[in-house]
């Protein structure tokens, strides 16, 4: 009785979620009216193309407190879409909350600690030094810094080993997020399912004397994948591991899934802390949170190890919203904090943009699915020609509109970083 109970609450919430309306004010509506005329095929059927979008503006009350607004086009905290990278953005933040956990417990190391990862059993694989590194030592700093300016899937896998998939999804939840989302395995590796990635890998911070903590393989006992999400199978056909097309729906109910607004969630909670209660915000120092805005918005010819070849490396490489559809420089006074992802047709991306020069800031977070011929993991999607061009100009249309907006007078001082090839500004911990 009680799961049937439990199955009409579920089946309530899900039919009465609305998801299919833009906010009532007026601007926003016509930022879609614009895109219409722009991508008639897009806004058609948004539902063919998935397409969920959550602007939210920030506003002064009469005590200079912050508020947020939203303003939704489709969002629907239940509707399944592949999130690819942007895991690797909460999962950085996890990163350095661990971190912190292991200095209070007496251990002497920091973001800058030499760090080396083990192989506890197949498929994981050792770790133990990156050429893309200075010295070729891994430490937290460059595996964090490589998953934003690249989106590095090797250094978003380490950094899921250095969590553990249990510990991951409950401090994400005891944060007041994560209801209706999951992180439950490593990315754009081969050789694992979803049980050997309940496995952590074996890794150990070390210095010239030898090893100064280290922890063993730990198995992730939770199940995340009673999860409740609509239209997890997806197409009608896809490429299996041996190259072969199989004519059958795609089947990722046992894949990450993280929503909109648990993206956007996350993200506020490192670039306006003081808006969530103590508990609810990432317990990270101001240091840390100050190194993490760093990362998300340093372009790749602003990195100094690795120097990245700036010809496939440009500034809009992983930054769709504005600039995603050319290869210019982004102005110096726009500063983009996010993370993409973009796998199996669908692009993703979760920001905070500031412009220092207007005084503007807001956030923006946006998916689109693009895969016209339904088949999955053949590598024929309409990136280029649709997905990325629409959420370029969705940014641009959004940006306009902060521009045209009566806007309280920000203090963006905290988004004035010192933006040199090297950011090692340890005096202020």
């Amino acid at each position: 009785m009680k799961n049937f109970i439990f199955l009409l609450i579920v089946l309530f919430t899900l039919s009465g979620t609305k998801c299919n309306d833009v906010n009532e004010d007026p601007s926003f509506k016509t930022i879609f009216k614009e895109l219409e005329s722009e991508f008639p095929q897009i806004l058609a059927k948004p539902e063919k193309f998935e397409v969920q979008v959550r602007y939210t503006q920030i506003n002064l009350d009469s005590k200079d407190k912050l508020e947020f607004e939203n303003f939704d086009y489709r969002v629907d905290p239940f509707q399944y879409f592949y999130p690819a990278s942007t895991v690797k953005m909460p999962v950085a933040f996890l990163a350095l909350e661990k971190l912190e956990m292991i200095q209070k417990s007496g251990y002497k190391v920091d973001i800058d600690t030499p760090l080396r990862f083990g192989k506890g059993m197949s498929p994981q694989t050792t770790f133990s030094e990156d050429n893309t590194a200075k010295d070729s030592i891994i430490t937290l700093r460059h595996l964090i810094n490589r998953v934003f300016s690249i989106s590095d899937n090797n250094a978003y896998n380490r950094l899921y080993e250095f969590v553990g998939r249990d510990d991951i999804n409950k401090e994400l939840r005891s944060k007041g997020l994560f209801d209706h989302s999951r992180i439950i395995t490593r990315v754009g590796v081969s050789g694992f399912d979803y049980e050997t990635n309940a496995f952590a890998n074996p890794f150990e911070f070390y210095n010239d004397h030898g090893v100064i903590y280290s922890e063993i393989v730990r198995k992730s006992h939770n199940d995340f994948r009673s999860l409740v999400v609509k239209n997890s199978i997806k197409g009608k056909a896809y490429i299996d591991s041996a190259d072969n097309l199989v004519n059958q729906p795609f089947d990722m109910s046992n894949k990450n899934f993280v929503n909109i607004e648990d993206l956007e969630g996350s993200l506020q909670r490192i670039i306006y802390p003081e808006y969530f209660s103590k508990k609810s915000r990432f317990q990270i120092s101001n240091y840390h949170s100050a190194f993490l805005r760093h990362a998300m918005a340093r372009l790749p010819r602003e990195q100094n190890y690795p120097q990245y070849d700036l010809d496939q490396y440009h500034d809009s490489y992983v930054k769709f919203f504005m600039y995603g559809d050319n290869k210019n420089e982004i102005p110096d006074h726009i500063r983009i904090f996010n993370k993409v992802g973009y796998a199996y047709g669908t692009l993703t991306d979760c920001a905070f943009i500031v412009d220092l020069k207007y005084n503007l800031a807001f956030f923006l977070t946006a998916t689109i699915h693009v895969n016209e011929n339904q088949i999955f993991n053949d590598g024929v999607y309409e990136y280029d020609e649709i997905g990325i061009p629409f959420l370029a100009s969705l940014g641009r249309k959004v940006y306009d509109l902060e521009l045209s907006r009566e806007r309280p007078k920000y203090d963006l001082s905290r988004f004035k970083l010192k933006y040199d090839r090297e950011f090692i500004a340890k005096t202020k911990k």
